[in-house]
């Protein structure tokens, strides 16, 4: 099936899409899904590691201040 034959089909053309339309369809968009969950996976744990990192700092900070009687 060429492009132009999948961009040209509508789902409310009031046509049912052929089984090699319909296939297409969810191949893309199962691929869409996926690279949208890994990059969402990827922003959540990023952003977990940079939290876990700030807290990390922060309660080093608080004992070097109780370390040298700064609190």
């Amino acid at each position: 099936m060429s492009e132009s034959e999948m961009n040209s089909y509508r789902f409310n053309s009031g046509q049912d899409p052929t089984d090699e339309m319909l296939s297409q369809i969810m191949r893309e968009v199962a691929e869409d899904a996926k690279r949208t969950n890994e990059e969402a996976s990827k922003k959540y744990f990023d952003e977990l590691r940079n939290e876990a990192n700030r807290q990390q700092a922060e309660w080093a900070d608080r004992i070097n201040e109780v370390r040298n009687g700064n609190f």
